[in-house]
């Protein structure tokens, strides 16, 4: 059995609050883009194994994947093991959602190998014990995603827009940006009903325009090179651009995709993870 793994772009991103247990309280449209990552999977007797493409990623415990069957296999007592192998494409602390996404279609293809009967909303609720995007990547697409990004409103589908990606040479701690954002005040916060209008009207000029990511205060501070990045895009035709999740990745969208290659072109002289993707 193999599937695609897509990655997400936060469209928007709030932080409202932050809980008791240190969970910060979120308010975030996801989006789910066409780069993606390829889950293999085949039935063995016994265990758990997992191989990547790339030696930097982690094959045990420490991998999302890994730790998503191992947590469905408990659950529903099932008496047989599973070897994963993951093609990586989606670059790591990239604020791309690639561990989250690897882990929510583990668990979608353990369901069709052996509990077809279980729904998406029982799936998204075991995700959430992984991490706190692997829910909306139970669902893809378009979604406003709220708590702590648990709680998934699918959205009108934001389709086919183009966007470019690039990830500089450094990745960003996410545990490190949610703590740095806890001591700022932030006066900029999203709109995120006019953005919803603007997605539900499939409107790429007005919502390019209006998208906020308050944790880029923390991460575009602390990374000036992020700034000049954004700069480059925009003088190179970009009609908005913005860091996803916590950084390190920015993303511009254009309006066409000759705007979009001339970007590419350029990024690539400067940067190795440089994508050219769409939404989907």
């Amino acid at each position: 059995m193999k599937r695609k793994a897509y990655a997400k772009v936060n469209l928007s991103l709030d932080v409202l609050g932050r809980k008791e247990n240190g969970y910060h309280l979120l308010s975030m449209i996801m989006q789910c883009i066409d780069l993606y990552d390829t889950i293999e999977i085949k039935e063995i007797n016994n265990g758990i194994k997992v191989n990547c493409n790339k030696i930097n990623i982690p094959t045990d415990k420490r991998n999302l994947a890994y730790r998503a069957a191992d947590m469905f296999i408990e659950k529903y007592k099932i008496n047989k093991g599973v070897e994963i192998y993951i093609e990586k494409n989606i670059p790591t602390e990239a604020g791309l959602g690639g561990g989250s996404s690897n882990a929510a279609i583990v668990l979608k293809m353990m369901r069709d190998m052996f509990k077809p009967q279980i729904n998406d909303e029982e799936l998204a609720m075991l995700g959430e014990k992984l991490g706190a995007d692997v829910p909306f990547f139970i669902y893809g697409g378009t979604a406003l995603c709220e708590g702590i990004g648990e709680i998934i409103t699918p959205l009108e589908k934001f389709k086919n827009h183009i966007l470019l990606l690039v990830k500089p040479n450094f990745g960003v701690s996410t545990k490190d940006v949610y703590e740095e954002i806890d001591k700022i005040t932030i006066n900029d916060h999203p709109n995120m009903n006019r953005i919803l209008n603007y997605i539900n009207e499939n409107n790429l000029e007005d919502l390019s325009k209006n998208m906020i990511n308050v944790l880029e205060l923390v991460t575009l501070d602390k990374y000036p090179e992020l700034l000049e990045i954004k700069r480059d895009m925009k003088n190179l035709g970009s009609i908005g651009t913005l860091m996803s999740g916590s950084g390190s990745t920015i993303f511009g969208f254009f309006e066409n995709y000759q705007f979009a290659e001339r970007c590419y072109n350029f990024m690539k002289d400067k940067y190795d993870e440089v994508f050219l993707s769409k939404t989907i």
